[in-house]
């Protein structure tokens, strides 16, 4: 009886080194997938940033020279042809502005939601100064009037492309830098 006893002594023992033993291997080579399956995704990651990075990079230049385009400056000199008038000049530049912006809306997809509402305020603000601008003016007014209207209306507030163009460079610094 007492080989027995020490028999299932010793098997238990052996039982219990090997549960142990099997446990420990376990986690081992649980933890070792684990690992190994965070390293791929990790890499995976930076693959993918080595391609998406240049686009939103590309995104956000093009957003800028959509900025520039329709800031008063350029989108005045760019819009203005001699012999046009008041109203022309008015539905040229709003025109220009919403034809870009249709040209544009792909960039979305890369810019920050907070950069692109910002870009798409300055739109919208750049079509209301025209706007607000031509019908402050006598129908028959020269359309160089115009334009004065819309520079005497950014002199005293700040123009909203810059706003916009100052936010878009500040969030690259942020998230490029």
């Amino acid at each position: 009886m007492v080989i027995v006893i020490s028999i299932l002594a010793v098997l238990l023992t052996i039982a219990t080194t090997g549960f142990i033993f099997y446990k420990i291997a376990k986690a081992y080579f649980d933890n070792q997938q684990k690992s190994q399956m965070l390293q791929m995704k990790i890499d995976e990651h930076k693959e993918s940033l080595k391609v998406v990075t240049p686009i939103r990079l590309q995104a956000y230049e093009r957003m800028a020279l959509y900025l520039e385009r329709i800031s008063p400056n350029s989108l005045i000199l760019r819009t203005f042809r001699p012999g046009m008038d008041i109203k022309a000049l008015q539905v040229a530049m709003t025109k220009s502005i919403r034809d870009e912006w249709e040209h544009n809306l792909s960039q979305q997809a890369y810019l920050t939601t907070e950069s692109w509402n910002r870009i798409r305020e300055a739109k919208e603000e750049m079509i209301n100064l025209i706007n607000g601008s031509a019908v402050k003016l006598p129908v028959d007014a020269d359309p160089t009037s115009l334009a004065g209207a819309i520079f005497e209306s950014c002199a005293k507030s700040k123009i909203p492309t810059d706003e916009a163009l100052e936010f878009m460079k500040n969030e690259i610094q942020e998230r490029f830098a």
